[in-house]
Formats: C-alpha cells, sequence, structure tokens
C-alpha cells in the first residue's frame, strides 16, 4: 500500500480500538439488506473511534474484528465504513484488490448483469507525494474514495441511489445500493433539506450478479 503513514493520519486510523457497531443482515427477496452501525460517536466524535469493517458472502454480510492499523494488513474485510466514507479493501485504503465501479446512469433494479467491458477501480485519493485528494464535498479528511457517488451533501447527507457494481478480491461481482444513512428521516432529508435522526447508521441494499 503506498503513503500508509499519511492514511493513518488523514483517516484517522487506531491500534487500540475495535469497532462494537452493530451489523445486521437479511434479506428481501433476492436481495440482502445489511445495515451498519458507522456512526463512530457522532460527527465531532468520529475521529476518536474506529472504522467498522464488513465482509460480503453468499450467506449475508458480517462484521469483521480488526483495529484499523490490522486491517492496513488483512485481507479479510471488504468495505471500510465511518460516517459517510465508504473505504474498499484495495489501493490507497487496503492491501487486497476490492474495487467498484459507479453505473451512473442505472437503476439497481434494473442491473441484473455485468455490463461488457466494465473497468473496476481501486480507492486511489493519494497523489504520488501523498497528499491527499478530497472529494467535492467541502467536508475536511472526506478522501475521494471510488464509491463517493452514492451520496450529495447540501444541509444533510442525501442518498443518490447510484448503485455501484464490486468486484470482491474472489472475483465475484455484487451490485450494491446505498439506501439510507439516516436511521429515520432520509426521505425528508433528499426530498426537503431536513436531517434525519441518527446519522451514520448506513442501509445496504445488495446481491449477487457474479
Amino acid at each position: 500500500m503506498p503513503c500508509i503513514d499519511a492514511l493513518i493520519l488523514d483517516l484517522s486510523l487506531h491500534d487500540d480500538k475495535i469497532s462494537d457497531g452493530e451489523v445486521t443482515t437479511t434479506t428481501e427477496g433476492e436481495d440482502f439488506v445489511t445495515v451498519v452501525d458507522a456512526s463512530a460517536g457522532g460527527y465531532n466524535q468520529a475521529a476518536n473511534n474506529p472504522w467498522t469493517y464488513i465482509k460480503f458472502s453468499e450467506s449475508g454480510a458480517t462484521r469483521v474484528d480488526l483495529d484499523d492499523e490490522a486491517a492496513l494488513e488483512s485481507m479479510d474485510w471488504d468495505m471500510g465504513l465511518r460516517r459517510f466514507i465508504l473505504r474498499l479493501n484495495g489501493g490507497s485504503s487496503g492491501p487486497s484488490c476490492v474495487g467498484a465501479a459507479a453505473l451512473l446512469e442505472s437503476e439497481y433494479e434494473a442491473v441484473t448483469e455485468v455490463p461488457e467491458g466494465i473497468r473496476f477501480a481501486p480507492d486511489d485519493y493519494y497523489t504520488d507525494s501523498c497528499e491527499i485528494i478530497n472529494d467535492s464535498s467541502g467536508l475536511p479528511n472526506s478522501p475521494q474514495v471510488t464509491m463517493g457517488a452514492w451520496w450529495s451533501y447540501s444541509a444533510c447527507v442525501k442518498t443518490t441511489g447510484v448503485p455501484h457494481l464490486i468486484q470482491l478480491a474472489d472475483g465475484h461481482i455484487i451490485k450494491v445500493r446505498v439506501e439510507t444513512y439516516y436511521a429515520t428521516g432520509q426521505e425528508d432529508c433528499d426530498a426537503r433539506d431536513q436531517p434525519g435522526e441518527d446519522s451514520g447508521v448506513i442501509t445496504l441494499r445488495w446481491r449477487y450478479l457474479l
């Protein structure tokens, strides 16, 4: 991995804490629905708390109990979540080869197969001199992660509905849509810029395609 020292500082990674954020997975038809408590103590306390790591499998998604610095050497997780940032285990974020592609012009329900010629990109948010590349939100230390298209920000964190394809380290491919960032009130945020309640509780709808 490049820029490990910068990553530890920029994203406030810990070596003495493991997230106890709850991760639950249920099924709805052919989809899995995974709810991840990535609240990390709230926006102002997030830097003082660890990331929540999950792994996708054909039986659902589960939490992987790692501290942040151990995760930098682990192939056992696929996605790390803290507040609105979703990292994948590859590139700038981890030692594995998990990558994603945003399907900006598609609806989740319409994605039934992997488009021909699609390219999966790992997280890549450092320059050659290890300066962080931030996204367009204007929020500090918000890196330009591959899955950044799931949200936008004005007065609150809105979900865009953009589906992503994620290629896991074993070659399987899943489609994913982030459905909520707030435990309640996401629709009010999306429609009227009114923040919901219990932010950082992320709902993922996903399914294996390959």
